[in-house]
């Protein structure tokens, strides 16, 4: 199973946000990695690399590789609507992602383990693939041999964000993916437009 498995502060630093979740170390220094870091002359980015900059982040922060993430903006582009928001919501779309997003796990990278694991069933069924797509309607729940796990519960009492899209009942530990989200609903600082621009050219 393809993921990215390198340095994640390292990259959080270049892009200045910690985009893998809560990170000490990116918090004792938030400025780009280097051995000069913020003293480091650095001249004006190219369009290319702004739009660069902005597909890396996406692809880090969602946890997708190069070859899956086109094959998302392909699908994009051929769905209706546009293509720069029909790309977050797909990424948003992903079990692993709305795994996350419930709360079951602290990262998506924890999230992604769950799934891998067998520890999350969607509308009854064990689904062990992180990037199945979810649709509206779409129920998604700990399997009930795992409910008992720490690391779920500790997640579960660290959890205090509430998204309009998905409802979570902690007493079942199961949840509903009740609608894709709007682009303002998703919170991530992404810049869609520019990887639209980036994959057009």
């Amino acid at each position: 199973m393809a993921r990215y498995t390198g340095p994640k502060t390292k990259i959080a630093r270049k892009f200045g946000e910690a985009i893998f979740g809560e990170d000490k170390s990116f918090e004792k220094r938030n400025y780009p990695p280097g051995q000069h870091g913020n003293n480091r002359r650095r001249g004006k980015k190219s369009e290319y690399a702004i739009q660069l900059e902005a597909k890396q982040k996406a692809k880090y922060t969602y946890g997708i590789l190069e070859r899956q993430f086109r094959g998302l903006f392909k699908k994009a582009r051929a769905a209706q609507g546009i293509t720069g928001e029909v790309l977050l919501q797909l990424c948003e779309s992903r079990l692993d992602n709305v795994v996350f997003r419930m709360g079951i796990a602290p990262t998506r990278s924890a999230a992604r383990q769950l799934v891998s694991h067998r520890h999350i069933t969607v509308n009854g069924e064990l689904v062990n693939i992180p990037s199945y797509q979810l649709l509206a309607g779409d129920v998604v729940a700990v399997r009930e041999k795992s409910k008992s796990l720490e690391a779920i519960a500790s997640s579960l009492s660290n959890s205090s964000t509430v998204y309009e899209w998905i409802t979570w009942n902690d007493d079942t530990k199961q949840g509903t993916y009740v609608s894709v989200p709007a682009r303002i609903q998703i919170p991530e600082n992404i810049n869609e437009q520019f990887i639209v621009e980036l994959y057009s050219k």
